[in-house]
């Protein structure tokens, strides 16, 4: 017997707003396309999933124009943003703009464009990808990564981005 679609008591708007009241940090997640361009796009749902092996995740809605670029790519790179990089992930967040044009980054050994002043940057592996809902789940096993401490996060919270960090 097949199971009935359940009637929810609230709206996709009310579940919005209250996923909202859930601080994140702020990433830039990029990869190359299969014709050579970098690729990236700021992403507020990361999070570990294990220390051993490494793994990290994150994720994408299944109408994002560059999701094709993210589900066949071998490798892509999470950038963590301090507070300072409010513009570049307002940047990485437009649509219809080169988003690397004035960007500094540099090609990784498997040629993952990295960002130059992130705060952490988690190179990975793209290991697992599982489509729920309206989104797909990107499980990336970390090859590589680095960090520079005493930065300032930058946080989303309640459908904004925040620079006052966590004092």
């Amino acid at each position: 017997m097949a199971a009935l679609p359940s009637q929810s008591p609230f709206s996709s708007r009310e579940f919005r707003d209250a996923l909202g009241q859930f601080a994140t940090g702020v990433t830039i997640v990029t990869a190359r396309s299969p014709q050579g361009h970098p690729v990236g796009v700021t992403v507020s749902s990361f999070n570990s999933v294990s220390l051993t092996p490494p793994l990290v995740l994150w994720s994408m809605a299944l109408s994002a124009a560059s999701l094709p670029v993210f589900q066949h790519c071998s490798h892509y790179a999470i950038h963590v943003l301090s507070a300072s990089q409010k513009p570049l992930a307002e940047l990485f967040a437009r649509k219809g703009v080169d988003r690397f044009a004035n960007t500094a980054w540099r090609s990784s050994a498997q040629g993952v464009p990295l960002l130059s002043e992130a705060t952490t940057v988690f190179e990975c592996r793209n290991r697992h990808r599982h489509e729920e809902g309206d989104h797909v789940i990107f499980i990336g096993e970390v090859e590589q990564c680095s960090h520079q401490a005493g930065h300032t996060p930058l946080l989303y919270h309640a459908g904004r981005m925040h620079t006052g960090g966590l004092g």
